[in-house]
C-alpha cells in the first residue's frame, strides 16, 4: 500500500478533477506483477494501468489500491469491473471513495466473492489525496497558502522591498506546487505592489491547461496593463457586485457579495470555484488576504519558505487572522520539514479541534 500511495502522486497536477490514485498488483503468489497510478483526467485508472501489466498473473492475486475502485462509467469504465473480470481475489482499499456518483466498488467485489479489506494506510493516502477529498467532502476547493518569509516572519523590508527573501531553489520549487494546482490566488494588494505574472514556469502538460489565475479585486482596481491579464494564462477577476472595473482584455470577471466589512465574501468566492471545478487553490495573496481566508478557517495546507535572515521590521507574512487571546491561536501540525536550497520548506496542516 506504501508503494500504490507513492505511485499515485505521480499524477498530481495532471488529473483534476479526478482524484490521484495508486494501484499495485501481486500474483497468486504474493509477487508484484503490476502496478501503476492514473495519470491524467481522462485517461485509465489506476487499476487498468496496473491490470494490463500483470495480464494473466492477476489472476487469484490482491490488488492494492489507494482508493477504492470506482462503481460508474464515466469517460472510462468501472474498475470494480474490471478487477472482477481479471479474477483478483482480495482487494486491500486505502480510503473509502466519498464521491456517492462513484462510490459501490467495494460493496460490488464483495457481493461476488471477492475479499474486501478497507482502512490499510488511510491517514497517509488521504494526506496524498487532500486536495480531491477536500473538495469532494466539503464541497469547496482545497486551500494551500505559501508565503516566503525571514527566520523572524518579515515578509518584506520596512520599505516594503522583497526580492528576493528566499533563493532561487525555493522560487523554482513555488513553481512546481504552482503547476500541480488548478488556480493560483491572489489579491489586489499583490498585484498593485509587484505586478506578478502569476503563472507557472515551466509549465506542466495538464489535460486542463494551465492553472486559472484568480483575483480578489474588490473594488476592480486591477490596471489594463497588469500582467496578470495577459493571455499567458485564464485570469478571473472576482469582484464586488457593485464594482466598475476597467478594462480586463481577456479575463473574466464575476460579481461576487460582500462579507461585512471591506472585502469579498470568499465562502461564496470558493463555491464559484467549486462549480468551475477546481479542486486546489495555491493562495499566494499578501498578509491581509491570507489572513482572511485563515480567519474564516478556509486554509488546509500553509507551506512557508523560511530564510536564514532576520529584518527585525517589516510586513509580517500573516495579517489580521481574527486572533485576540493566545486560546484563538490557530495551531498547526507539522508534515514535513526539508531543505531547498539554503532555505527551509515547512508544511502543516491545521491541527483537529482536540488539538487546539
Amino acid at each position: 500500500m506504501r508503494r500504490a500511495i507513492a505511485l499515485a502522486a505521480g499524477g498530481r497536477g495532471t488529473t483534476s478533477p479526478n482524484p490521484v490514485v495508486g494501484c499495485v498488483i501481486l500474483d497468486a503468489g504474493g509477487r508484484v506483477a503490476g502496478e501503476g497510478f492514473h495519470a491524467r483526467a481522462g485517461g485509465p485508472h489506476a487499476e487498468v494501468v496496473a491490470l494490463r501489466q500483470a495480464g494473466e498473473r492477476a489472476r487469484g492475486g490482491t490488488a492494492y489500491v489507494t482508493l477504492e475502485p470506482c462503481d460508474h462509467t464515466g469517460r472510462t469504465g468501472p474498475c470494480s469491473l474490471a478487477l472482477l473480470q481479471a479474477g483478483l481475489r482480495r482487494v486491500v482499499v486505502a480510503v473509502s471513495d466519498p464521491n456517492p456518483a462513484a462510490a459501490g466498488g467495494a460493496a460490488r467485489l464483495r457481493a461476488a466473492g471477492v475479499a474486501v479489506e478497507t482502512g490499510l494506510l488511510a491517514g497517509e493516502a488521504e494526506r496524498g489525496n487532500a486536495e480531491w477529498l477536500t473538495f469532494v467532502r466539503r464541497g469547496r476547493p482545497h486551500v494551500t497558502w505559501k508565503f516566503a518569509a525571514t527566520l523572524d516572519g518579515r515578509s518584506a523590508a520596512a520599505d516594503g522591498t522583497s526580492r528576493w527573501i528566499t533563493s532561487a531553489e525555493a522560487r523554482a520549487d513555488v513553481h512546481l506546487l504552482r503547476a500541480r494546482s488548478d488556480a493560483i490566488l491572489a489579491g489586489v494588494g499583490t498585484v498593485l505592489a509587484d505586478d506578478p505574472r502569476l503563472t507557472a514556469r515551466p509549465p506542466l502538460e495538464r489535460p486542463s491547461g494551465p492553472p486559472l489565475r484568480v483575483v480578489v479585486d474588490t473594488r476592480g482596481r486591477v490596471p489594463a496593463d497588469a500582467e496578470v491579464l495577459s493571455r499567458e494564462a485564464p485570469t478571473l477577476l472576482a469582484v464586488a457586485e457593485d464594482a466598475a472595473p476597467g478594462p480586463v482584455g481577456a479575463a473574466e470577471v464575476v460579481r461576487l457579495p460582500r462579507a461585512p466589512g471591506t472585502g469579498l465574501d470568499l465562502r461564496a468566492l470558493l463555491a464559484e470555484l467549486h462549480k468551475r471545478d477546481i479542486v486546489g487553490i495555491f493562495l499566494e495573496g499578501g498578509p491581509t488576504l491570507a489572513g482572511s481566508f485563515m480567519r474564516e478557517g478556509l486554509i488546509d495546507r500553509v507551506v512557508g519558505y523560511l530564510a536564514p535572515a532576520l529584518l527585525g521590521d517589516g510586513p509580517a507574512a500573516l495579517g489580521p487572522a481574527g486572533v485576540r487571546t493566545i486560546g484563538q491561536t490557530h495551531r498547526l501540525v507539522f508534515e514535513e520539514v526539508v531543505s531547498v536550497g539554503p532555505d527551509l520548506r515547512v508544511t502543516a496542516r491545521p491541527a483537529p479541534s482536540e488539538e487546539n
